[in-house]
């Protein structure tokens, strides 16, 4: 276990981030209006009735940058992944106000995934999953590997953030998950990052919440999806062997899930993996009944739960919590399909309605 004084550095990093990230967010709406990032709704995707502010991700980044250069270890690994941070936050405020082609903005990604990467930052060994005392060297498909996951998340995030308030609060949950467990695990300066990225998404949440004043946009949502990947690779991926795979994908479950039915109900529907629809999670959930703060609620939990058995996981019954986070995911998607499916005719001509 950590002590004390870990704890307090982790307690005034939070601090200083939530309050540079609330400050700031003011500021950065009346940019976003400077620029032209405005999210202007124009079709059955979007929530809200009238245009929003976006780039609001700019906040959270600042919150988390300062923080992170006051309070945490600057080692080679953490001056690769923020500069990469940089690169991704660029590319999500120049996405805010041009919406770029989802094949850049992919490119982007890439060679932000790339940077720390070349600082050694990368999965290169796996825990055998018929063998917890043994590992699987990936040698160099350690490279590939590392690119799609940390290009996956940072997706995956950006993929989620389709309610108010949603994906702010989902990576506040999956911030304090990890925090908890890096000091479980005695890592320090993975527990003062987390601890300053879940003290930025707090500063920006009272913005972000229903009704929205502005949104985080692709700034926010892919900085957040980058940092979460990249950081559970710094420290989730080289601990010991029973946390070393199976606990970021238990964390993240929820926008990984999300994430793994778009790809494949847009490729059985002879679509693009990357083009936009309407059959999100949270989608789902409106279309259910729920109005957008009771979506989201209903996803806080979810996301809360599978942190729970995150840090249950790295403590005991290892193969149990991961068959049950995997089992609670997959009937909470289950339970919408069918309630979807039993939905009244009249419903979904309203919906048909509506499109046209």
């Amino acid at each position: 276990m950590i002590g004390n004084s870990v704890v307090l550095t982790s307690a005034a990093a939070f601090a200083l981030a939530l309050v540079i990230a609330f400050g700031t967010t003011p500021i950065v709406k009346s940019f976003a209006y400077k620029i032209g990032a405005i999210d202007v709704p124009k079709d059955n995707r979007r929530m809200h009735k009238k245009p929003i502010p976006r780039v609001g991700g700019l906040a959270i980044f600042l919150g988390f940058i300062v923080s992170t250069l006051v309070f945490g270890r600057l080692n080679g690994e953490m001056k690769s992944i923020l500069l990469g941070a940089v690169v991704i936050v660029l590319l999500g405020i120049v996405d805010d106000v041009m919406a770029l082609k989802p094949g850049t903005k992919f490119i982007g990604q890439i060679v932000a995934a790339v940077i720390p990467i070349m600082a050694n930052v990368r999965i290169s060994v796996l825990t055998n999953p018929f063998d917890s005392e043994s590992y699987i060297h990936l040698g160099w498909f350690s490279i590939p590997i590392t690119i799609i996951w940390i290009v996956g998340m940072t997706n995956a995030v950006n993929f989620i953030d389709g309610l108010d308030g949603l994906a702010c609060g989902v990576s506040s949950i999956a911030s304090l998950t990890v925090f908890t467990i890096a000091l479980l695990v005695s890592e320090s300066h993975i527990a003062i990052v987390m601890a300053a990225l879940a003290g930025a998404c707090f500063g920006f949440l009272p913005y972000n919440l229903n009704p929205a004043q502005i949104f985080m946009g692709d700034t926010g949502s892919m900085f957040l999806g980058y940092i979460l990947a990249t950081i559970s690779i710094t420290g989730l991926f080289k601990l010991a062997a029973m946390i070393s795979f199976i606990v970021p994908f238990i964390i993240l479950g929820l926008p990984i899930f999300d994430t793994g039915f778009a790809i494949v109900r847009r490729l059985l529907k002879g679509q693009s993996p990357l083009q936009a629809d309407r059959g999100h999670i949270h989608h789902r959930l409106v279309d259910m009944g729920f109005d957008q703060k009771q979506s989201v609620a209903i996803l806080y939990a979810v996301s809360v739960l599978l942190g729970l058995s995150a840090v249950i996981f790295t403590t005991s019954g290892e193969m149990k919590i991961a068959l049950f986070a995997l089992a609670v995911l997959l009937c909470f998607f289950f339970a919408m399909n069918i309630k979807l499916k039993n939905k009244k005719p009249a419903e979904a001509s309203e919906r048909e309605d509506e499109k046209k």
